[in-house]
């Protein structure tokens, strides 16, 4: 008992000594200590989001995992205690600060880490970091690899650690590198993990949003789901406001009909084949609404009204279209509808030929509403 006193009280003089030192620095160093007590508090400064990058309409498009890159490089001078790095694949997972040193034993200023080959370990110490406080940890791999770090990323998640995962090279669209590489039930799998919120973002902008997202949640991880090919930047004059990926799915473009005939609902890279069936399909007659949904998790959170709203029950034509397996899109297209999935491994070949002869073109998109529509009429 008396030695249990003695580690109370040596602890008390602990604390004292602390808060005494933290207040002498506080009236020498104002700004610093302001800066500290922020980041101890997990709150983020005042207008950090004030210099988010917001990328012009581009055919030719961006990799998502350039935007996030972009992104990154934007917002580290207003978060300084935004820290990570990748687990040996920085320069295609676009994760390094580029105006920071590395962290190593011998420079604790550092805000890049070089987590060697181990995602496991990666992840694990993210999560310690996020515990401790005072910095805002992310981590990156190819989304393939998910499967090493699987059981850090749940006790992420059980906990309700506030980490970001950086996943790259996120379906058969990586191409040349073949079935082993090719994520095909990663996405599937992330999102059985409960509490983990797995957001694909269908563009540069919606890249932007996905981090304004992830930063904003200190109640849990988020995993980013990224593209390595070029990916459509869209026109926003006359589509759905990027921002509108925190509520996890929005109308990305309606149509002229008062009552829409058929759903193209997609993530990340897949929404550019419905934004093209659009199209297509308005030649026809037939009204499509194009639905983005890049999170499943952040959707099932919002008010049955909006959840009405994007995917009215009025509408039974429903097509999904996603590059991974098709377990699970049953819940958002229902008896009557349809998915245009991967039930199977990719191939090895470049992406665009891997899309064509899976199936992920826009005449197949076209052809599935059409056949969406007429089913839904019997």
């Amino acid at each position: 008992m008396a030695h249990f006193r003695q580690i109370v009280d040596k602890g008390a003089e602990w604390e004292a000594e602390w808060k005494e030192g933290l207040a002498s620095y506080s009236k020498e160093h104002p700004d610093e200590a302001a800066q500290f007590r922020t980041a101890l508090s997990g709150e983020l400064p005042a207008g950090w989001d004030e210099v988010l990058p917001i990328f012009p309409a581009d055919a030719k498009g961006m990799a998502t995992r350039a935007a996030s890159g972009k992104t990154l490089q934007a917002i580290a001078p207003t978060l300084p205690n935004l820290i990570g790095g990748s687990a040996d694949l920085a320069p295609s997972n676009n994760t390094f600060l580029k105006d920071y040193p590395v962290f190593t034993s011998d420079s604790y200023a550092g805000r890049n880490f070089h987590f060697g080959v181990r995602e496991h370990g990666m992840v694990g110490a993210l999560n310690g970091m996020a515990l401790h406080g005072g910095v805002i940890p992310y981590g990156g791999t190819f989304l393939v690899f998910s499967d090493y770090c699987r059981p850090a990323i749940r006790m992420a998640a059980i906990s309700h650690i506030p980490v970001i995962f950086v996943f790259t090279h996120d379906s058969i669209g990586l191409g040349e590198d073949g079935p082993t590489h090719q994520p095909v039930e990663h996405l599937a799998a992330l999102r059985t993990i409960l509490d983990l919120t797995v957001i694909r973002p269908a563009d540069a902008n919606e890249t932007v949003q996905a981090w304004k997202v992830a930063l904003e949640k200190r109640d849990g991880p988020v995993a980013l789901v990224l593209t390595r090919q070029s990916l459509p930047v869209y026109d926003r004059t006359n589509m759905g406001n990027a921002a509108s990926l925190a509520r996890g799915a929005y109308v990305l473009l309606d149509s002229d009909k008062v009552y829409a005939d058929v759903l193209l609902i997609a993530s990340g890279s897949e929404v550019q084949f419905a934004v093209e069936a659009h199209a297509k399909l308005a030649e026809m007659g037939i009204g499509a609404h194009v639905i983005s949904m890049p999170s499943w998790e952040l959707f099932k959170q919002q008010s049955d009204e909006y959840r009405e709203f994007v995917l009215p029950s009025s509408v039974k034509a429903r097509v999904a279209i996603e590059a991974g397996i098709t377990m699970g899109w049953e819940q958002w297209v229902g008896p009557r509808g349809s998915v245009i999935g991967l039930d199977r491994y990719g191939a090895s070949a470049p992406y665009k030929t891997i899309y064509e002869h899976l199936g992920f073109t826009v005449d197949n998109v076209v052809l599935r509403a059409l056949e969406t529509v007429d089913k839904s009429k019997k």
